[in-house]
């Protein structure tokens, strides 16, 4: 991280216990700001800075759900990345929460592991922000600014969320990566080699690459408990980690619904010609998060889908993301041989897996493998 001294966090909770955890836990690396209210918090900002804020949800006076509305209608302080702390497992309230504005939840009681890790990734993502802006400042010169701001202001916008859906499942690594990767080469193939049926434009599978990096979205509305526990799920459980299709779709839908109503929500060039649909991709995020659960033989879930009638882009992602869980080491699991987890990809082809998205896989298994061994940064 590039901060010339310690980043100042503030620390806002009306439980002591809670602020000298955080305070022992972070004092090192950090200069903790430790307050009891929202007000007091508030008092603070004006007339002092914070790189981000541990803010607890349920407060008397004002809530940590009131100080992040008032956080976010001030231009002063709105890109503060803010992080609440609550004892709920309220999956709906902190879903909303990370709508409205804020990055993170972290549940009580605190794990110091997992509070420095969140933080940490936080901070960073605040610098690869910076420099993602940056690269958009420079990528203008030249060229058709409106249009590229845009495009490049959207690659920031999935980066980030990419990023901290990662967070929310520390276990996967870079288990997005990879898996976009896959998707890259299947997506490619598909382009390269039009079949009918599985036909796709330059624009449709720019959609599908970029939009697979949110395929577990929802996760980030899964308590930690449920997410990061090492051992076997009870069915209970595994019911609880099938809502992230559910509630990846309501992250995204709102926001493809406001955006489909007028003319407005294109850039269009000198002739009058759309050139840019900003709703697509997230249309296209939303297929692949609430369907790459599906299988073929219609026993997946969240709606028991079969064939065809499964989105291509879900179907695509699905034999991605499996075989990269396949090849990965896992708390409750060796890694698979490439060999093996290809023989499970084909043995469940026309089962799980489209069949001629097998057949595309076969033709890269020797890239498949490649790339299960390594691990790049997201690069679109």
């Amino acid at each position: 991280m590039n901060f010339p001294v310690k980043p100042v966090i503030l620390a806002v909770d009306d439980d002591p216990i809670i602020l000298n955890t955080v305070l022992s836990t972070l004092k090192a690396s950090y200069k903790i700001i430790p307050l009891t209210s929202a007000k007091a918090a508030l008092k603070y900002l004006e007339e002092n800075v914070a790189d981000l804020i541990l803010l607890d949800y349920h407060m008397p006076e004002m809530s940590g759900f009131e100080m992040l509305e008032v956080l976010l209608a001030d231009s002063k302080y709105r890109e503060i990345p803010v992080i609440f702390l609550t004892g709920s497992m309220d999956g709906d309230g902190e879903a909303s929460a990370l709508l409205m504005g804020a990055v993170d939840y972290i549940t009580k009681p605190i794990r110091p592991q997992v509070l420095t890790t969140r933080i940490c990734l936080q901070l960073e993502l605040i610098n690869h922000r910076k420099h993602l802006e940056q690269l958009v400042t420079e990528k203008t010169k030249g060229l058709s600014e409106a249009l590229d701001l845009l495009r490049l202001r959207e690659d920031v916008t999935l980066n980030l969320l990419a990023r901290v859906t990662e967070l929310r499942d520390s276990d996967t690594g870079t288990h997005i990566e990879r898996t976009t990767e896959f998707v890259r080469l299947i997506v490619t193939d598909l382009l390269e080699n039009p079949v009918d049926g599985y036909e796709v434009t330059k624009e449709q599978a720019t959609d599908i690459i970029k939009s697979a990096q949110l395929h577990d979205l929802g996760k980030i509305a899964v308590p930690d408990s449920i997410l990061l526990k090492p051992d076997k799920l009870t069915p209970e459980e595994f019911d609880i980690i099938k809502t992230h299709t559910s509630e990846g779709k309501k992250l995204l839908s709102d926001t493809v619904e406001s955006m489909k109503t007028a003319e407005t929500r294109h850039i269009k060039d000198d002739e009058g010609n759309r050139i840019i649909k900003l709703d697509s991709f997230l249309a296209t995020a939303r297929d692949i998060t609430y369907s790459h659960h599906e299988k073929w033989n219609g026993n997946g879930y969240p709606q028991g889908l079969a064939g065809a009638d499964i989105p291509l882009a879900a179907r695509i992602v699905a034999l991605s993301d499996v075989y990269d869980a396949l090849t990965s080491a896992r708390p409750y699991k060796e890694a698979f041989s490439h060999e093996k987890s290809a023989s499970i990809i084909y043995e469940d082809s026309g089962k799980h897996f489209d069949p001629y998205l097998v057949e595309v896989f076969k033709r890269h298994e020797k890239e498949f493998e490649e790339i299960s061994k390594w691990s790049p940064r997201l690069h679109i």
